[in-house]
């Protein structure tokens, strides 16, 4: 679309999603609270879930044209003369949202205290990153699912432990040969190389990888992810016991699972896996 990183999306590829969310959505927990956001959010909010210190890089900011109405004329003749109109585009109150689930702490805080075993989400949102590139498995913009949970530490743990054994069966069904491994996230600069370590030494987050055909780089297709009390301190939820809660998800990456199977099982839906027509009900 004349971006490094955004596509459109045809028929075929589409309904393969939608199939894929279906299959997801049948492994969900019962009574996982459904949400779905839409693909920005308040920038107060992500600033203050720390976002904007750890991965400035990534972010998005939405900017409009503000003032009055001779102010944004004035912008818009100068696109006309061939001048650069976003230099009168100053930020909003909007940022692109870079996770599905950084919306849902402060709307669980709002609640208040955690009932007795927690609580869980199902939620999603098309996110961005900026993170130009030509590589079908690094989109700048890009559907997320993640199945959250908030709760008692061991709660958060078992969870995680959970998803990290159910989650091989559900890509043996897709046929699409996997490994789990330890991980970090991206973050920024020098003090982010810091972080990146203490996270894998902590285990705090691991990855299914998937090689999209042998000789690829694995590709990180969901994450496991303990964040431990920090959404908990930053927006004051605790659980039924009056401690602070502690986080965990685990995120499914739609548009990479996507390109996964076509890459492994090719175009011709007919031609795939009994067990993957199966599973997603082709």
């Amino acid at each position: 679309m004349g971006v490094d990183g955004v596509y459109a999306r045809t028929a075929l590829y589409s309904e393969i999603v939608e199939r894929l969310e279906a299959y997801i959505s049948r492994q969900r927990e019962p009574g996982a609270e459904i949400m779905r956001f839409p693909p920005v959010m308040s920038r107060k909010h992500l600033e203050k879930s720390g976002y904007l210190k750890s991965f400035p890089n990534l972010l998005g900011c939405v900017c409009a044209l503000h003032g009055s109405e001779a102010s944004i004329r004035a912008a818009v003749e100068k696109a006309d003369s061939g001048g650069d109109w976003t230099l009168a585009a100053t930020s909003s109150d909007l940022v692109l949202s870079p996770a599905a689930c950084y919306p849902v702490y402060p709307i669980a805080a709002s609640r208040g205290q955690l009932p007795r075993g927690g609580l869980q989400f199902d939620i999603e949102a098309d996110v961005f990153r900026h993170e130009p590139s030509r590589s079908l498995d690094r989109l700048q913009s890009f559907r997320m699912r993640e199945f959250v949970r908030i709760g008692s530490p061991q709660e958060i743990l078992d969870f995680r432990e959970n998803w990290m054994a159910r989650a091989p069966r559900l890509t043996a069904e897709l046929s699409l040969p996997c490994t789990i491994d330890v991980a970090n996230d991206p973050f920024f600069g020098r003090v982010g190389q810091v972080m990146a370590v203490s996270q894998r030494q902590q285990a705090l987050k691991y990855e299914l990888l998937i090689r999209y055909h042998p000789a690829a780089s694995p590709t990180a297709c969901m994450s496991f992810n303990y964040h431990r009390d920090h959404f908990g301190q930053v927006w004051g939820i605790r659980d039924d016991k009056g401690d602070l809660a502690h986080t965990g998800c685990v995120a499914f990456g739609i548009d990479r699972l996507a390109v996964a199977l076509f890459a492994i099982h090719g175009l011709d839906l007919q031609k795939w896996p009994a067990v993957t027509k199966a599973a997603l009900a082709l």
